[in-house]
């Protein structure tokens, strides 16, 4: 690369990764809201709310900016299957919350890359090397070291962010099947249409009127993180390839951490901390391998 290209190229990288770094924070503070209304109400209540205020936003927005044409899709039937597994990702998600330190939901979350490298064998067509594939084994290694299975602090709580990473790996595969073929306001969008519409079914068995004036909006802001949150990953990744970006989606740990402590006087233990390590490593392994595979192709 020239030296003006790569001075060019710079302040664009520095502002996909700034965008990345705020969309993991505000997705961070949406759990954080649905962790502490789950106090309260039944967490497929406060799923429902995140989905419905959430296409409420995204409609609004595209008529405002003329793009309701982008709720037509070209492959239906994936979109309906991306957003079944995004909406159980959420509800799985979220009631992991209502038990677990709001860290320790989020680490063992972050087994989803190795879940997607796993998944892209089979499902893509990608090739793993003896590597990659250590690299996996060693991630759910560290997942286990902050479940603890057999242990006085385990809870089948435990094991929900493990399903819920499934899930959204799953989802991640098909995103990037329908990736040259819908526009990503249209993937977007049917993801919020498929949740709302599915947990609707279910309100009339899960839906508790919140008691207080800050709980209703607690609810509706939600959705409007959830909105502005994928906004910023999509503009991200505007600026910067999904190779730079992907390390620093683990910054969503340090949220979750300062989160944590502020909000629910949570932090980390000593196992916690080292399965956190064990699982970054991994992800950050992975991602500097695929990121030598792209640039050697």
């Amino acid at each position: 690369m020239k030296p003006e290209a790569r001075s060019a190229a710079a302040p664009s990288a520095l502002r996909g990764i700034v965008l990345m770094v705020a969309a993991v924070g505000v997705f961070t503070l949406m759990d954080a809201i649905a962790k502490y209304l789950s106090r309260w109400y039944p967490v497929p209540g406060i799923v429902w709310a995140r989905y419905a205020s959430n296409l409420a936003v995204l409609l609004i927005w595209f008529a405002a900016f003329g793009e309701l044409r982008r709720l037509r899709t070209a492959r239906p039937g994936i979109q309906l299957a991306r957003g079944l597994l995004l909406a159980a990702a959420t509800m799985l998600y979220f009631t992991s919350l209502s038990v677990l330190p709001l860290a320790d939901a989020a680490a063992i979350g972050f087994v989803l890359p190795l879940f997607v490298a796993a998944l892209a064998v089979p499902m893509l067509q990608e090739r793993l090397d003896l590597g990659r594939t250590l690299a996996i084994a060693a991630g759910l290694a560290g997942a286990l070291i902050i479940v603890r299975p057999g242990s006085a602090s385990f809870t089948l709580y435990a094991l929900l962010p493990m399903a819920m990473a499934l899930c959204n790996a799953l989802y991640q595969i098909l995103t990037r099947k329908v990736a040259g073929v819908e526009h990503p306001l249209t993937s977007l969008v049917w993801g919020a249409i498929v949740g709302a519409v599915l947990l609707s079914a279910v309100l009339p068995f899960a839906w508790e009127t919140p008691r207080q004036a800050f709980h209703w909006a607690l609810l509706g802001v939600i959705g409007v993180l959830a909105s502005v949150g994928h906004y910023l990953l999509i503009r991200a990744y505007d600026y910067a390839p999904a190779t730079l970006l992907a390390p620093f989606t683990y910054s969503g740990l340090v949220w979750a951490m300062l989160l944590g402590l502020a909000v629910f006087g949570n932090f980390p233990d000593a196992w916690s901390l080292a399965g956190m390590a064990v699982i970054v490593g991994s992800g950050l392994f992975i991602a500097s391998r695929q990121r030598l595979t792209v640039h050697r192709g």
